[in-house]
């Protein structure tokens, strides 16, 4: 069978395995789906599997020597490999289950191209690792973040490993927070793509090491690539050093939530 992908890039790559989840995902919406309960009040749905199965046939396809770490599917593939793909088939997977459509399909080679798709806005934000763009309707358009909506996303999601010293939660009552932005509860890292776009002023989370996360490394990726300041809650650059995420357009905005977190 010939490689329909053969001759795609990285990021050609990573955006053909987003477009082939994006369409399980808005394929199988509004159905009852089955439930797979993962502990903890978290679950998958026979959505989310079949949308990573879709996925992992677009990495397999195109670049069969990688390793991939799935959501749902684990380590698979050449675990020696010293590539690796990071795949999420559906973040929001609560929202896509209730019938809200605020959702994301994150692709990420490690340390390397990226996408993300929203499959109900026919959206896909892109990066090969040095810049940063989104298609639409077949035509691509460069990113350009920016704080001028002052919108906040706010990841409020449990457990709180920051806590008792930080917790995201705690942002929306301080008072600084309020006067100078407006808080946003997406609960998808379809967040990430949207500062990068220029649609949220900047993003928060706790949470440990987010950078080889398959929830987040698509979104990081492709914020750095956009130019946004991404640094952990306590400052330092996103990885073993740094915890959680502050994503911001620029530098002004990144500095008022640094002070206001600081200041909890």
């Amino acid at each position: 069978m010939s490689n329909s992908y053969a001759g795609l890039d990285d990021a050609g790559v990573a955006s053909a395995a987003a477009r082939a989840g994006a369409d399980v995902v808005r394929g199988m919406y509004g159905r009852r789906l089955a439930r797979i309960d993962k502990g903890a009040g978290d679950f998958a749905t026979a959505a989310d599997v079949a949308a990573e199965k879709a996925i992992l046939h677009v990495i397999r396809t195109a670049r069969p020597d990688d390793a991939v770490l799935g959501e749902e599917g684990g380590q698979q593939g050449a675990t020696k490999s010293a590539r690796q793909w990071l795949v999420d088939p559906l973040c929001g997977t609560l929202n896509y289950a209730v019938g809200t459509t605020l959702v994301a399909v994150n692709v990420a080679l490690r340390d390397g191209a990226a996408a993300v798709a929203d499959p109900f806005s026919g959206e896909i934000f892109c990066t090969d690792g040095a810049t940063a763009w989104v298609r639409h309707d077949g035509a691509d358009a460069e990113l350009a973040p920016t704080p001028a909506s002052h919108l906040v996303d706010v990841n409020l999601d449990p457990p709180f490993p920051g806590a008792p010293g930080f917790r995201a939660v705690d942002l929306l009552a301080h008072p600084g927070f309020v006067e100078r932005f407006r808080p946003r509860v997406v609960s998808s890292t379809l967040a990430l793509a949207w500062v990068a776009a220029g649609k949220r002023a900047a993003y928060v989370t706790d949470g440990g090491d987010l950078s080889g996360s398959v929830h987040f490394a698509a979104g990081i990726a492709l914020c750095r690539a956009a130019g946004c300041v991404v640094t952990g809650i306590d400052g330092a650059p996103v990885g073993q050093a740094g915890r959680g995420l502050v994503v911001a357009a620029d530098g002004e905005t990144h500095q008022l939530l640094m002070s206001m977190v600081r200041s909890r």
